[in-house]
């Protein structure tokens, strides 16, 4: 099981791959499977320490018998140091193909991906996560899952791309148009689309409003900050807007799926990113799907 927690006191946090450790002074702990408190030196089960108050564990993984797969919460975030932030700018489940896009070519209403269709989102909706966020049962628990759920927790605002928002170019010509989501999107919070044409936000169901903006990815991401209310900041993509924020300096956290196919052309997401590498720490894990989900954290 992967737990997170909120601990509130004089305390350092540390979210780690499957494991959260916290120090009030005394030691170093942290949260097994079983959901008791440990510590690293010994593994007894230890009772709660002093000087902290654990006022939520939120169990999100399916060995979890009451696990409820939410996809937000009022998580806060916390850096390399275990020291809290206010607000992280974090990309999830960016699927890229093997030679650099992620976006097909030729994106229309008939097809959102493109020419790429489904190949480049498929490890995605085969798994619980999207199965949640189209109210179905079933769906993949393994590694892609893993990397799939975390695109909610801790987010308080998406910044999209109007490429990502519907298949029109230039002035609308359908202001009826609300996304490809329905009458209630899986977003839950505001969401600004970045655009050159103005036009009045639109209030969905279940919390999402968008808003539509002309603004650098600066001014953007300073937008959103306020209306996160200390929660992070989600760069929902697509792979142009995300290259923009990239090239900006303005991205903490991004996980990126790498998918085993081969696209030839499309949206790239590298392209004048150069030396991004020595910007970030890199890990990779494979997955039995074929997918490889590679992370890069800010140093």
């Amino acid at each position: 099981m992967w737990a997170f927690l909120i601990v509130r006191g004089n305390v350092s946090v540390r979210r780690l791959a499957n494991t959260v450790t916290f120090c009030d002074g005394h030691g170093v702990f942290f949260v097994a499977a079983s959901g008791q408190f440990r510590t690293a030196a010994n593994s007894r089960a230890s009772q709660p320490f002093a000087g902290a108050q654990v006022s939520r564990v939120l169990r999100c993984r399916e060995s979890d018998p009451d696990y409820d797969h939410p996809m937000s919460s009022d998580e806060l975030s916390f850096d390399q140091r275990g020291l809290p932030v206010m607000s992280l700018v974090r990309v999830h489940n960016l699927s890229v193909s093997l030679d650099g896009f992620g976006a097909g070519a030729d994106q229309s209403l008939e097809a959102p991906f493109g020419h790429a269709g489904q190949r480049l989102v498929r490890w995605f909706m085969g798994t619980r996560s999207f199965h949640v966020m189209q109210d179905q049962q079933g769906g993949s628990t393994g590694i892609d899952d893993a990397f799939a759920s975390n695109w909610g927790p801790g987010i308080g605002v998406e910044i999209m791309g109007r490429n990502k928002f519907g298949p029109q170019r230039g002035p609308w010509t359908d202001e009826e148009w609300k996304g490809w989501w329905g009458e209630e999107p899986p977003f839950h919070t505001p969401v600004f689309v970045l655009t050159h044409h103005v036009r009045p936000s639109i209030e969905m169901k279940g919390g999402t409003t968008f808003h539509f903006i002309d603004a650098s990815p600066a001014q953007a991401l300073a937008a959103a900050k306020e209306a996160a209310g200390g929660l992070d900041v989600r760069i929902g993509g697509g792979p142009a807007t995300i290259r923009q924020f990239l090239a900006a300096g303005l991205i903490d956290h991004m996980h990126i799926a790498l998918v085993p196919i081969l696209l030839g052309c499309g949206e790239s997401l590298w392209d004048g990113l150069e030396g991004l590498e020595e910007r970030f720490a890199i890990e990779s894990v494979s997955s039995p799907s074929g997918v490889t989900h590679v992370t890069f954290t800010r140093r």
